[in-house]
């Protein structure tokens, strides 16, 4: 793939790719596990177990590809799609190709909600621990708004170092709460600080699915004003971009969607700071096109690290956030000297 004008049929071709690469991540990922499935009769029960008589696979590997592998795989790409739009966001509107969805402090404030919520046994209680987890990010959102803005407008620095003093303070509190967990709380603790998508099921899919959708929607149609924002506010401005409703509007749509994100799957970092920087080295810096390509290249991303997570040290788990930071980690290092040197 490679950099030129955005067109529509580029962006559906480029689209279509990114999103062949995903439906092909995703069968490998289902077709892969601590238990071995025949590879040709998975795939023969993908295509046609839906159809009434069909007799492929043997009970117990019907449920471990349909009830645990397939949500699994759909909901780490939803995940991995909604980390990375927001990131795309956050980096177009902070103008810092370091940011990520996590700068303004929202997967500390979901992360104490969601501590707080296992210690206290909300997991006995349907969306007990996401539940808290979103009321957390909801109050990180309101909080670092509120502390941001100034005179009824929302400086990007300002709103930086907003969400960098936030979640310092949440990072102080998720230390204190684990100081006082017991040995079984704490396992449960950190495997949610690392990232869990182990807990997939249909009520959390797709109520990320829907928020993603809306997400997406919204942040497409603001597409060209971000653009004109990242080459500069006072020119966006003299080209007739209403600066602050954009960048209001975007900032509270790829917060939300990072909210839900996070209180389902738990603090899964780099996924929003690598994927949306290589997209833009590879396909340019048009939101019209970064915005789709991120979030499916996003999507198989996540995918693949946590089938790697999974399957890696079987048949034990590791944490998929481990996997992602092996990854990120490294990159965030390459960008940081890039940028510095």
């Amino acid at each position: 793939m490679t950099q030129g004008p955005v067109t529509l049929p580029r962006v559906l071709r480029i689209s279509l790719s990114l999103l062949l690469v995903l439906l092909a991540v995703s069968v490998i990922s289902i077709l892969v596990g601590s238990t071995k499935i025949g590879t040709l009769p998975a795939i023969k029960e993908l295509l046609y177990g839906w159809q009434d008589g069909y007799v492929g696979l043997a009970p117990e590997e019907r449920t471990i590809i349909f009830s645990i592998r397939l949500p699994r795989v759909i909901f780490a790409g939803i995940v991995g799609a909604s980390l990375s739009l927001a990131g795309v966001v956050f980096q177009g509107l902070l103008r810092n190709p370091l940011a990520d969805p996590y700068i303004l402090g929202i997967s500390g404030g979901a992360a104490v909600g969601a501590v707080i919520g296992i210690i206290a046994g909300a997991g006995a209680i349907p969306f007990g621990i996401s539940g808290l987890a979103f009321a957390g990010s909801l109050l990180t959102i309101v909080l670092v708004f509120g502390v941001a803005k100034t005179k009824g407008e929302m400086p990007s620095n300002t709103l930086l170092l907003a969400g960098v003093i936030v979640n310092a303070f949440f990072t102080a509190v998720i230390m204190f709460l684990i100081s006082t967990s017991s040995q079984t709380q704490l396992r449960s603790v950190m495997f949610w600080l690392m990232g869990d998508l182990s807990l997939a099921e249909g009520k959390e899919i797709l109520l990320t699915g829907l928020f993603l959708a809306a997400g997406f929607i919204v942040c497409f149609r603001y597409a060209k004003g971000l653009n004109l924002i990242v080459t500069g506010e006072e020119t966006a401005m003299q080209l007739g971009v209403d600066v602050e409703r954009t960048r209001k509007v975007l900032l509270v749509a790829a917060s939300l969607v990072t909210a839900v994100a996070v209180s389902v799957s738990g603090t899964i970092g780099f996924v929003g700071l690598i994927i949306p920087h290589m997209m833009r080295m590879l396909l340019g810096s048009d939101h019209r096109l970064l915005l789709p390509a991120s979030m499916l290249f996003g999507g198989a991303f996540l995918v693949a690290a946590d089938t790697i997570a999974r399957t890696v040290a079987a048949p034990s788990e590791l944490p998929v956030g481990v996997i992602t930071a092996l990854c990120g980690a490294p990159y965030f290092i390459y960008l940081l000297r890039r940028k510095t040197l």
